[in-house]
């Protein structure tokens, strides 16, 4: 059984298309979403509360002044977790006795409203965001949004499902311990975790505070990337705010170039029992290679040991801070579930959470290092899914299998992306994550983009993908850089690249529209390369990558008269590399027919 089709398309270019045509207006859509919320919720449990007409009425009124092109998400629907603020309704954290109501909405609320979303409503959670299941809520239990008697996932079901009922275009979430993925895994849906502090958490009730992410749920990763672009921006209000780079802005979304990602050792893999999940992975590595990636077999233990100290170490303590007065005022207010998961924190102490800090930072630097020839690493999302009634008789074990990938993320300060990638036998949605170095977010939506052009599995509300590829490549935190001369592998200015952290991709050649001349000076001795109208040749090259925060520093020590331009190389890409200008070849020699610079230097 697969999700039925919804009776709206509403991902956000087809609605954009729909407005901008006439045949839509943001009203009408409004009520048929909200109607058909309330018809949803009595089974499903998704929302806490649902706008009522008034509460809703300013957000239309503000449209009708408008035109449709003028705002990006003018008209799109989205719900909201209900731990993050939304001004004059309650904000409950899935707990009744700790609500409160803002009089301001959290700071990426107010920017999605300002580009003309319209909330819904407010949706349902495991209580302070402590769960990775759905269950563990006041308002009900969330089910999975094709089989009846799984799990929804969690935390942020309520949100998930808003999307995958079709109730929403897009959905807000927070993830601390893997609350913006587990969800979508189980769902059919995209989860966009970003870097720690790329979108702003102001006016969102901590789990975690130093680990708290807002994440998209979306119907493709296309859209979790357009909406990324649009809100990610240094906060005043948020002092965990960082600046995105240039590298991570919304033009990096693109097609993948050739790449490489790591695939956890098989003794590191755990399924759980589930007898589908070693062939639903090896389909998934399948996708990945298909599409240009190299799988290269990682020790995965470091991220395992770091993920086993979100919940056994001192980090409890943190979640401890939101709740702990409530639960020793008034015990009864709180799940149970809940209260046993916290009940360690007010024992932790200062010196076990510096031991612990300490213990991250070691893991960290292993685990830095295995991502340091990677472009990404790919895990399955969750082991196995979870029944509604084997949560129910062990809840905190079936929680603590949905988070072995996914509590060391936030820790260890990556980013990642929860894209599907088959269907189990029983119709169940199965998918994997992307993850990586922080700010290479929408190089990670650019592959999961790819990974459902590949397999072109029905999207949520069962619409065929329709995805183009994107015109332009994806880009992430490393930069390509061809080079000709005393940058080659070995040679005398080869430790420039180096010791900047640069690897050798590949030794290959340029396009036959170059001239290859010896310059005057030295030493050392360089080259210059110039592309010229006819009369060109093939010249030997070596492509390196180098971490884009260090171009600055080496572009500045370039000499005249070379530069960076653009480079075609023999296969027709255009490349970055060193090119010289026409002033300085007066004295230079003509040596192109070596084919190389280190066949130059070896007829010296």
């Amino acid at each position: 059984m697969r999700q039925a089709a919804h009776e709206d398309d509403l991902r956000i270019a087809s609605l954009q298309q729909a407005y901008r045509g006439g045949a839509l207006r943001p009203r009408q859509l409004i009520a048929r979403l909200r109607a058909r919320a309330a018809a949803l919720n009595p089974e499903f449990r998704l929302f806490i509360r649902l706008l009522d007409e008034a509460e809703l009425e300013p957000y239309l009124a503000a449209l009708e002044a408008r035109a449709s092109q003028e705002l990006p998400l003018y008209g799109i629907p989205f719900a909201i977790k209900d731990n993050i603020d939304l001004a004059g309704v309650p904000t409950t954290a899935a707990c009744p006795a700790f609500a409160y109501t803002p009089q301001r909405s959290a700071s990426v609320v107010e920017r999605l409203v300002a580009l003309g979303a319209i909330p819904l409503g407010k949706t349902n959670l495991d209580q302070f965001a402590t769960g990775l299941n759905g269950t563990r809520s006041p308002w009900g239990a969330c089910r999975n949004a094709v089989l009846a008697q799984y799990i929804s996932g969690g935390s942020s079901a309520g949100s998930s499902l808003a999307v995958a009922l079709g109730v929403a275009s897009f959905a807000l979430g927070t993830d601390t311990a893997g609350s913006g993925r587990v969800p979508v895994a189980l769902n059919n849906l995209v989860g966009a975790k970003p870097t720690l502090g790329l979108l702003s958490t102001a006016g969102v009730v901590p789990a975690c505070r130093t680990l708290d992410c807002v994440t998209y749920f979306t119907a493709s990763a296309r859209e979790a990337s357009e909406l990324l672009a649009l809100t990610a921006a240094r906060d005043p209000r948020d002092p965990y705010s960082r600046h995105n780079p240039s590298w991570n802005h919304g033009g990096a979304f693109g097609a993948p170039r050739p790449f490489r990602f790591g695939v956890p050792r098989p003794a590191d893999l755990e399924f759980f029992g589930c007898a589908e999940g070693p062939t639903l992975f090896a389909g998934a590595v399948a996708q990945l290679e298909a599409i240009g990636g190299e799988a290269c077999e990682i020790d995965f233990s470091p991220f395992l040991q770091a993920a086993r100290l979100l919940y056994e170490g001192p980090w409890v303590a943190e979640r401890y801070a939101v709740a702990g007065e409530l639960i020793e005022r008034d015990p009864d207010a709180v799940l149970p579930v809940i209260r046993e998961v916290l009940a360690s924190a007010p024992r932790a102490s200062a010196v076990e959470a510096f031991r612990a800090r300490y213990r991250l930072q070691e893991l960290k630097a292993r685990c830095d290092a295995t991502l340091e020839g990677l472009d990404c690493v790919l895990t399955p999302t969750i082991g196995r899914p979870v029944t509604l009634a084997e949560m129910q008789a062990e809840p905190v074990l079936r929680n603590s299998e949905l988070g072995y990938y996914t509590n060391f993320m936030n820790l260890l300060d990556y980013a990642a992306v929860a894209v599907p990638s088959a269907f189990m036998a029983n119709g169940l949605p199965w998918g994997v994550t992307l993850f990586g170095r922080a700010f290479t977010d929408q190089y990670l939506l650019g592959i999961a983009d790819a990974i459902q052009r590949h397999h072109g599995l029905p999207l949520a509300g069962n619409h065929a993908p329709m995805l183009a590829q994107p015109p332009q490549a994806a880009g992430n935190d490393r930069l390509r850089l061809v080079v000709c001369g005393a940058h080659l592998e070995g040679l005398a200015l080869n430790w420039q690249l180096t010791t900047r952290g640069a690897r050798l991709l590949e030794r290959t050649a340029s396009s036959p529209d170059y001239r290859l001349y010896a310059l005057a000076g030295g030493p050392p001795a360089r080259p210059g390369m110039v592309r010229v109208a006819s009369g060109g040749c093939s010249i030997a090259v070596e492509v390196w990558e180098l971490p884009a925060s260090e171009l600055g520093t080496f572009l500045a020590g370039i000499a005249a008269p070379l530069g960076l331009g653009k480079l075609e190389l023999a296969d027709g890409r255009l490349e970055t590399g060193f090119i010289c200008e026409p002033c300085g070849l007066g004295d230079a020699r003509d040596i192109s027919h070596f084919g190389g610079w280190r066949q130059y230097l070896a007829s010296r």
